[in-house]
């Protein structure tokens, strides 16, 4: 039996800059024998190739991709960038433009003949070297490209002996080639900068000692060093150390947070004070920003209507533009005569028919939006994403760890019978300090962040279901639900002795318990009933915000309350009002909580409309409704408990999913950071996008529309018709490069 062993390596294809190339790479790779799979990413100049071994190698991939004009190198380590001006193609359009402008000053100081023929021959055999070598090679998998028409051109000016005409059309099309190659660079400098995060090696503790190793030998429980100003190399946990952390590249957050003992950290974020002392938790190829530039590579294969509009046009276009300049070349001489005339004629529309306008229109409009939003945090996992964003009527918000902070904390301390908030706060926490309970942990991370010292707890005792009590100093304390505290709270239905802890209550003033009771020990008793009325309708009050409400006692009396809830995130109510002032018609909350809970968050948040009790197939099948109800909805959740409600929705945007691998890879938009105002701005951005896009493909069309017509009547001539031409495609990518502001 043969097990099938693949091989895969990521190539990096140098002069892969336009849809033309990508489809000559695609023809070959499917040509070679062996090769099992392959992903061609042109926002990185990318290819990822799995081929079997025995049957191909990778040095026989990367000579026949050389074979196509373009270079391919596998990616190991970066390359040092050679200066601008060192380029090849920057030293064929220089040469190409001084040799051109040599000719046309030696014709007009009156040389005729042979002398500027020879530098006109130079100029066009040096600039058009690049693109004759990608028309040939082009050719050879079948494929017309822009190029081509260029080269066509070139050689039949040349044969019409317009020698000047077709030096110029060299450069012209050779200056505009480089400006578009540095163009679309520019759009891929976020993805460039992303790479460029993380550090190649790091310093590692082992056997007592500290080595320097790549990031690509460190293993998992590895520990590492970051020093102060030096960015941390792999993901990890930190085990020593106290710092602040800017992980603005990975999340987008503009302020740098704390980390110490326990806390996560994210490889290429810069540690900014003290030492850290991490255990490292995944490998360098699995880290959050290893996935985060995988995502933003294969974004650019997930494309939009748009997209898919433009590499189907360009498939038709360039072979009808062929055909028609065939046709006028040809058809009119044999009907009419006037060879060279319709020659001519033939030359100016397939000149001025290469539009490089259309075929880069969207690709650099959308690498540059999925660039921009990598910068702020948010991942886009393609193109089409960002047009179904541009159509939304509705967005619906899980609730805990959206709406919500996701974490309860201290809403309310009550102090009652002369105590104060400190002395309430203090003994309730000095008591939970021992208890381990969610709620309790809440109440003891509050007192510290008010600077309080925990009490000595001398005696502790868990009383399940209820609370628990203990003894500091001298005095019994005890901590729990109303159940614990019913006597105090409602003295006419139970008595002392069917409660599971001896509360006993004071003597006088008082009121005894209902007649008829018998009790074992002390008879219970609570003060005047309206100060009890009062306590009770306080408790109702925070229960009604959907508040977990805790109360503390002595052995005689009601010491205070406490409410514990999930607070509402400080920016939600902003963000429900920025998206309706955007057009979204319909902001929805969907949540596990009671009716009261999700009431009370409907009210402080300005929502619309919420659906409260559901379980998560409750959540996917409310979705369903929605989408039918509104048509485009988006599902925002924590990406991962969310999951099948978001994949139920048109879109899912995953919150706070920095280090979470199951968020990265499955929703469509990936908020790394627990900012719900990244919201709006993904709206903003993809309605931007395809605003963008629109424009670009508008004014290549009208370009087209301008100038075919117009070479057809013979009215342009090929240098001017190619210099509208170029300039035409600047502006589309200029234009396309505004969304990376």
């Amino acid at each position: 039996m043969v097990i099938d062993r693949l091989e895969t390596h990521k190539l990096i294809i140098e002069g892969m800059d336009c849809q033309d190339e990508v489809v000559i790479i695609e023809k070959k790779l499917k040509s070679l024998t062996g090769i099992k799979s392959f992903e061609i990413y042109l926002a990185t100049q990318g290819v990822k190739v799995a081929f079997d071994p025995s049957l191909i190698s990778i040095q026989h991939i990367i000579k026949s991709i050389v074979e196509t004009g373009m270079k391919a190198s596998v990616v190991m380590e970066t390359k040092p960038r050679i200066a601008w001006w060192k380029e090849k193609r920057i030293l064929a359009l220089s040469a190409c433009g001084l040799f051109t402008l040599t000719a046309f000053v030696l014709e007009k100081l009156g040389w005729k003949g042979t002398i500027p023929v020879i530098f006109y021959s130079l100029a066009i055999v040096i600039g058009g070297y690049y693109p004759a070598k990608m028309a040939f090679n082009a050719l050879k998998t079948l494929t017309l490209s822009i190029r081509t028409l260029m080269v066509t051109g070139a050689v039949g000016a040349v044969t019409l002996g317009l020698w000047e005409e077709a030096s110029m059309l060299v450069f012209i099309y050779l200056l505009g080639d480089v400006l578009e190659i540095y163009t679309v660079s520019k759009s891929r400098g976020a993805i460039r900068m992303l790479m460029a995060l993380a550090p190649k090696e790091a310093l590692v503790r082992r056997n007592g000692k500290e080595i320097i190793l790549l990031a690509e030998e460190v293993d998992i429980s590895d520990i590492i060093i970051i020093r102060p100003g030096e960015k941390i190399p792999l993901d990890g946990k930190v085990l020593k150390g106290y710092s602040s952390v800017d992980q603005s590249p990975i999340t987008g957050e503009s302020i740098p947070v704390e980390k110490k003992q326990g806390d996560d950290v994210f490889a290429g974020t810069l540690n900014q004070r003290g030492v850290l002392e991490v255990m490292v938790t995944k490998l360098a190829k699995d880290t959050t920003l290893a996935k985060i530039i995988h995502s933003v590579e294969e974004a650019q294969a997930r494309k939009s209507s748009y997209q898919r509009f433009g590499e189907k046009f360009g498939k038709y276009y360039t072979p009808a533009m062929f055909a028609m300049a065939f046709v006028v070349a040809v058809f009119p001489p044999v009907l009419w005569g006037g060879f060279s005339y319709w020659f001519y004629r033939g030359l100016v529309v397939l000149v001025v028919s290469c539009s490089c306008g259309i075929a880069l229109s969207v690709p650099v409009a959308v690498v540059a939006a999925i660039g921009n939003a990598a910068r702020h945090g948010v991942l886009v996992k393609g193109g089409i994403y960002l047009e179904i964003a541009e159509k939304l009527k509705a967005i619906a918000f899980d609730k805990t760890g959206t709406i919500t902070i996701g974490k309860p904390s201290v809403t309310d301390i009550v102090p009652l019978n002369n105590q104060t908030e400190e002395t309430i706060l203090n003994l309730a926490a000095s008591i939970e300090n021992y208890s381990g309970h969610p709620l309790g942990e809440t109440i003891v991370s509050y007192a510290k962040e008010r600077g309080l010292s925990l009490q000595a707890v001398d005696v502790f005792e868990s009383l399940p279901g209820m609370g628990a009590k203990a003894k500091i100093g001298d005095s019994e304390y005890f901590i729990g639900n109303k159940r614990l505290f019913l006597p105090f709270l409602n003295p006419g239905e139970v008595s002392h002795n069917q409660l599971t802890t001896p509360v006993s209550l004071p003597s006088s003033p008082s009121i005894p318990l209902r007649e008829g009771d018998k009790g074992g020990g002390e008879t219970a008793v609570v003060k005047s009933p309206q100060k009890t009325d009062k306590i009770l309708a306080q408790i109702s009050g925070l229960e009604s915000q959907g508040k977990t409400v805790i109360f503390l006692g002595s052995e005689r009396e009601l010491l205070g309350i406490i409410a514990v809830a999930d607070r509402v995130r400080g920016e939600a109510k902003n963000v429900v009002q920025t998206l309706k002032h955007a057009g979204i018609e319909r902001v929805i909350m969907l949540t596990g909580d009671n009716k009261g809970t999700a009431a009370e968050i409907y009210r402080e948040t300005g929502i619309d409309e919420f659906y409260a009790q559901l379980f998560p197939e409750d959540k996917v099948e409310t979705v369903k409704r929605l989408k039918g109800k509104y048509h485009c909805i988006a599902m925002v959740g924590d990406g991962v408990n969310d999951a099948p409600a978001m994949a139920g929705a048109d879109i899912g945007i995953a919150m706070g999913a920095a280090g979470s691998d199951v968020a990265i890879e499955t929703s469509d938009f990936v908020l790394m950071s627990d900012d719900l105002e990244k919201i709006p701005y993904i709206i903003k951005l993809s309605r931007r996008t395809i605003s963008n896009i629109r424009q670009n493909i508008a004014v290549s069309l009208l370009i087209i529309v301008f100038l075919v017509p117009v070479a057809l009547c013979g009215l342009i001539g090929l240098v001017p018709g190619l210099l509208i031409n170029e300039i035409g495609g600047l502006i589309v990518i200029a234009n396309g490069l505004r969304l990376l502001r």
